[in-house]
């Protein structure tokens, strides 16, 4: 555990964490020896990289190793609520056969707008190609990046023209519910919601107030701002009433942290960061 760590951590140049393990300030000025910190997975919110570069630290993460894996649960999310596939599987194992009611909706010729356009957005981006959209994307700290089948645009133009919106940005300070009445209330049409990036970037209560109105006709949320920070779990206390209805909507489709999570991916972030760290202490 932490405490423990504490004690030791003056006698050790590198340190290997995931999401549960949170490095602050107080901790660095026990690791003296410190070289780096590496950090298995991509969202880098546990670590204030700001103090541990400060201190000649170096951070690394590994978003190249669960990128593809991201990418596929957000088409494959986005798939299965347009087609009604999570509705349709439970009637049909329930002796219910319902065809027109569950009839579905095409992606192709529909705007998608990406927000954040890291390993995540570009990866999601490049398994769009074959689906016959119009893939448009926002970054605010890029410029010129977009390939041939993505168009770069401002985020005025992505709230006038997209369908369906996707985020893909870290948590920070800035990203932190982001997304919220006024956001959603900026878009032109109607939308649906896919969100793999963290949960505390999307306001839940604004989330079901522009379902409730229309505006929102559909989301997909593998994170919710309700979990732990480790991610393993929901916090414990009563779940509020916003929850309550994203549970109750068969417009919702939910997984618990999952979209990086795969076997591919499991082996893939860990060896990745081994490579980066290996090439950093090789130069040092």
């Amino acid at each position: 555990n932490k405490e423990e760590c504490l004690q030791i951590i003056d006698q050790y140049d590198g340190i290997i964490i995931r999401s549960k393990f949170i490095i602050d300030d107080p901790f660095l000025e026990k690791a003296t020896k410190l070289k780096f910190i590496g950090r298995v997975g991509a969202g880098m919110e546990n670590i204030d990289v700001e103090a541990a570069e400060k201190r000649g630290i170096k951070c690394f993460n590994s978003p190249e190793g669960n990128r593809d894996a991201v990418g596929e649960q957000a088409l494959g999310m986005l798939l299965a609520l347009q087609n009604n596939l999570i509705r349709a599987n439970s009637e049909v194992r329930n002796g219910i056969w319902r065809r027109e009611e569950n009839r579905g909706a095409e992606i192709k010729g529909k705007t998608i707008g990406i927000i954040g356009f890291g390993n995540m957005g570009s990866t999601f981006a490049k398994k769009l190609q074959g689906m016959e959209m119009q893939i448009l994307a926002y970054d605010k700290y890029k410029k010129n990046y977009a390939p041939a089948y993505v168009k770069e645009t401002s985020l005025e133009k992505l709230f006038k023209e997209s369908d369906i919106i996707s985020l893909h940005v870290p948590l920070t300070e800035e990203t932190r519910f982001m997304v919220n009445d006024d956001f959603l209330k900026r878009f032109s049409k109607q939308i649906i919601v896919i969100n793999t990036a963290r949960g505390k970037v999307l306001q839940t209560e604004a989330l079901v107030k522009a379902m409730k109105s229309g505006k929102v006709t559909g989301a997909c949320l593998d994170v919710l701002e309700y979990e732990a920070t480790s991610f393993e779990n929901l916090f414990s206390e009563k779940l509020p009433e916003a929850f309550e209805y994203l549970k109750n909507s068969e417009r919702v489709i939910l997984s618990p942290h999952i979209a990086g999570w795969t076997h591919e991916s499991n082996v893939k972030l860990s060896s990745i960061l081994a490579e980066k760290i290996i090439e950093y202490m090789k130069g040092s």
